[in-house]
């Protein structure tokens, strides 16, 4: 497998770096960033016409959205995978899910508590956020009740991509759901989510 990823690792990019770490995949990295001029060049709209991050080159096929991305080489490398279609249609809720229903609060009040410069935060959208978020960490704290993970009984591409997308919940604060705080702990102790957050708070 010849596999490209496209993004920083300070980005939507983080998931894929991740899922190639969990999934034992030699890749190059490009850590290009949201923004950069080479994502604007012809040759890359031709990888991905939105000129965004992340996207990947696998074996001189394309693909753009991280967590599709994530889907994908986990579905290819045979791992991470759930063995049924009830653990597969698992992964599939709680991907969506976790791009649907909690990325964007917990983006949102990450932008405007400690992402953006102190002048360009706006304290109502923090707030109108973080009313948001305690439901829908709710939904998580009920589903994990009697298991450990989320599609199956092992560490799943479903765990990865809701924790990837979680990745600043600790910030936002889980002592009020010890189920996702233990949850969260077990997938970023694992050595190749370790290595993923060192790529990530690497300097450039």
């Amino acid at each position: 497998m010849s596999l490209t990823i496209y993004g920083a690792a300070a980005s939507r990019a983080f998931r894929v770096y991740w899922a190639a770490e969990e999934l034992g995949l030699p890749y190059e990295h490009v850590a290009w960033k949201f923004g950069g001029p080479e994502i604007k060049s012809a040759e890359y709209r031709a990888i991905n016409p939105n000129a965004t991050i992340p996207a990947i080159v696998d074996d001189g096929f394309p693909l753009f959205e991280s967590l599709a991305i994530t889907l994908y080489l986990a579905r290819k490398a045979g791992k991470l995978w759930p063995a049924d279609l009830r653990g597969e249609a698992l992964t599939y809720q709680w991907t969506l899910w976790g791009a649907t229903e909690v990325e964007g609060p917990l983006g949102q009040w990450a932008y405007h508590t400690m992402l953006l410069p102190e002048a360009d935060r706006k304290p109502p959208i923090a707030e109108e956020a973080a009313r948001k978020l305690p439901v829908k960490l709710d939904v998580l704290e009920g589903a994990l009740a009697g298991r450990q993970w989320l599609a199956a009984d092992a560490f799943t591409i479903a765990d990865l991509n809701l924790a990837a997308v979680l990745f600043r919940a600790p910030a936002f604060g889980l002592a009020r759901w010890p189920r996702v705080a233990d949850w969260h702990s077990r997938c970023y102790a694992r050595p190749a989510a370790q290595r993923a957050v060192a790529l990530r708070n690497a300097k450039p």
